[in-house]
C-alpha cells in the first residue's frame, strides 16, 4: 500500500521536475552501457559488410569484420555480443548436421572473437533453424516438429559452442526439456562455468520478420512456429516456463519480443528475482528506425526511451541492435 500524499498545495509533484538537477536526483531507473547485449549477424567471406534491407543500419559481417565489431563494442564498454549466422543454403539439410560442426561459421567466429577480444562475453544461439532446410527450430517429420530428437541435437550444438569458447549459450528453440539436457551435458563435459541465458518466454510473434530475412530463414520456413513458441494471449504460462527453466539449470532468463511484452518482464522479475533480460527484436528495431528515417520521430530520444522502458519493467539487460549507437550516447 503506497502512502497517500498531502493535498495540494502542500504537495506539488512539479517541484521535483523543476530543474535538470532535481530530475536527475529523483530518477528511479537508469540506462547503462553495461545493460546491453549486442546481437550481430555473421556470414561467410572476407572483408564483407552486407546491408540487411529490412533492418536499416544493420549488416551481415564476415568473421574478420565481426572481430572488428567486437573490438569496437568492447571499447564502448558493451559487455556481450551475440552471434547469429547467415547460413549458405547448400549447408541447410533435413538432419541439420552443420549445427554442431566444430568448424561451422558460429564456432569459428567464437574462437576468433575470444582470441582477439578476450574480455567481451560471447553469446550464441542454440536452435536448428539456421541449418534446417525446413526453416524450423526443430527436426520436422511429416509436418510435425519433433521435441526429444531435437533436444539431442541441441545438446550437441551446445557442446560444440562451449568447446569453441562461448561464454553464454542462448537456447532459443522452445523445445521442452532442453535446458536440463544442455546443463547436464555441460557439467559432464567440464563446462561448469558456461552460462545459460534461456529464451524462457519466447512468443510466436509477428515481430521476427526482419530477423528471418537477416539469417536467410524467411523463404525456408514451412508453416509457422505456434506448436513450440508461446501464444501471445498467455502470461501465466510464461511464469511456468521460467520456473521450469530455472529448475533445469538456466542462470538467466529472457522474454522475447520486448516492448509488446513489458508486462511479462515485470511479472518474471517480481516473481523470481533472477537476472531477467528482454530481446528488443528485429521488428521493434525496424519500426523505430524506419519511423526515425522518415522524420516521424526523434531517432535518439525514441531509441533511449524504448531501452529505458525495459529497465523500468524490471529487466537487468537488453539484447538490442541499437547497442553501439546507444552506448556512444550514454558515454557522452
Amino acid at each position: 500500500m503506497h502512502p497517500t500524499s498531502a493535498p495540494f498545495p502542500t504537495t506539488r509533484f512539479r517541484r521535483l521536475r523543476a530543474s535538470a538537477a532535481l530530475r536527475d536526483l529523483t530518477q528511479e531507473h537508469r540506462l547503462s552501457v553495461k545493460d546491453f547485449i549486442w546481437p550481430v549477424f555473421i556470414r561467410a567471406g572476407e572483408n564483407t559488410v552486407e546491408p540487411i534491407a529490412s533492418m536499416p543500419g544493420v549488416n551481415r559481417l564476415s568473421i574478420d569484420r565481426v572481430v572488428e565489431a567486437a573490438r569496437m563494442a568492447d571499447g564502448l564498454g558493451i559487455p556481450a555480443i551475440c552471434l547469429f549466422p547467415y547460413t549458405d543454403t547448400a549447408l541447410k539439410t533435413e538432419d541439420c548436421a552443420e549445427a554442431w560442426n566444430p568448424d561451422n561459421l558460429t564456432n569459428r567466429a567464437i574462437r576468433a572473437i575470444k582470441a582477439a577480444v578476450p574480455g567481451i562475453a560471447v553469446m550464441t544461439d542454440i536452435a536448428l533453424d539456421p541449418y534446417n532446410i525446413n526453416g524450423h527450430d526443430g527436426f520436422v517429420v511429416e509436418g510435425r516438429i519433433l521435441n526429444d530428437e531435437t533436444v539431442e541435437a541441441l545438446v550437441k550444438m551446445a557442446l560444440a559452442q562451449a568447446d569453441s569458447g562461448a561464454d553464454i549459450l542462448g537456447p532459443s528453440d522452445m523445445m521442452d526439456g532442453r535446458i536440463g539436457a544442455i546443463r547436464q551435458a555441460l557439467e559432464a563435459a567440464g563446462h561448469r562455468n558456461v552460462t545459460i541465458l534461456s529464451y524462457a518466454a519466447k512468443y510466436a510473434s509477428a515481430f521476427y520478420g526482419p530477423f528471418r530475412d537477416a539469417v536467410g530463414a524467411s523463404g525456408a520456413l514451412k508453416g509457422d512456429k505456434k506448436t513450440y513458441q508461446m501464444n501471445p494471449g498467455n502470461s501465466d504460462e510464461a511464469l511456468r516456463l521460467v520456473a521450469r527453466d530455472l529448475d533445469e539449470g538456466a542462470d538467466m532468463v529472457m522474454v522475447k519480443p520486448g516492448m509488446p511484452y513489458l508486462d511479462i518482464c515485470r511479472r518474471v522479475k517480481d516473481t523470481f528475482g533472477v537476472p531477467t533480460y528482454a530481446y528488443q527484436v528485429s521488428g521493434e528495431y525496424a519500426m523505430l528506425r524506419g519511423a526515425a528515417l522518415n522524420g516521424w520521430i526523434d531517432a535518439e530520444r525514441s531509441m533511449l526511451e524504448s531501452l529505458l522502458a525495459f529497465k523500468r519493467a524490471g529487466c537487468d539487460g537488453i539484447l538490442t541492435y541499437f547497442a553501439p549507437e546507444a552506448a556512444r550516447l550514454l558515454n557522452g
